[in-house]
């Protein structure tokens, strides 16, 4: 190979690596290694059955999940954050005291407060409406979807799993915020 033809080489190589660098940096890749942002994905329900996604971050989990949720009902969502805690993870929930009122509701949270889940609910006037999880510093979630059988199987609903670091920081923030906030929020 000629000089000409090497340079042509080492140009062409230079410039695919340059495009590379310029579209992993437009859809939010890092070249950090384990720090790789994801396209969000997005589940509808019921088709997309958003709520065994969810199982199964609970089942992956090895650190923490933080659950802020309005409605929490859905068994294998109750057995997935027990078996997390059974694992070592640490595993909070905050939810809203008026959904303590229903039936399904206060025996999901009676059986994870056995299992050792702490919980907390709002003691302010507004709801707690929130719909979010973060697991493990890694994802979190966003959406419609309360967890619970009604958004499993009936309802029409969307949830958002994000696996970016930046928004997953910020809704930990905003959990711990939440759960450190003693007027805002008490033990159950």
């Amino acid at each position: 190979m000629t000089f000409k033809g090497r340079w042509s080489a080492a140009i062409g190589a230079g410039v695919c690596a340059l495009l590379v660098a310029l579209w992993s940096s437009a859809v939010g890749l890092k070249d950090s290694g384990t720090d790789v942002t994801a396209a969000p994905e997005v589940l509808y329900a019921p088709e997309d059955k958003p709520a065994d996604r969810l199982v199964a971050l609970y089942q992956g989990a090895r650190h923490t999940i933080y659950l802020a949720t309005y409605g929490l009902t859905y068994p294998p969502v109750v057995r997935a954050l027990i078996a997390a805690k059974k694992r070592g993870v640490e595993v909070r929930v905050i939810t809203d005291r008026g959904k303590l009122d229903d039936r399904n509701q206060r025996a999901a949270l009676e059986t994870l407060r056995l299992a050792g889940v702490p919980i907390k609910v709002n003691r302010h006037d507004g709801l707690m409406h929130m719909k979010q999880v973060v697991v493990d510093d890694r994802v979190n979630t966003s959406g419609s979807m309360n967890q619970t059988s009604s958004a499993a199987f009936y309802n029409d609903e969307r949830l958002d799993i994000l696996h970016d670091a930046a928004s997953t920081l910020r809704a930990k923030e905003k959990f711990l915020k939440m759960w450190d906030d003693h007027t805002r929020y008490q033990d159950w």
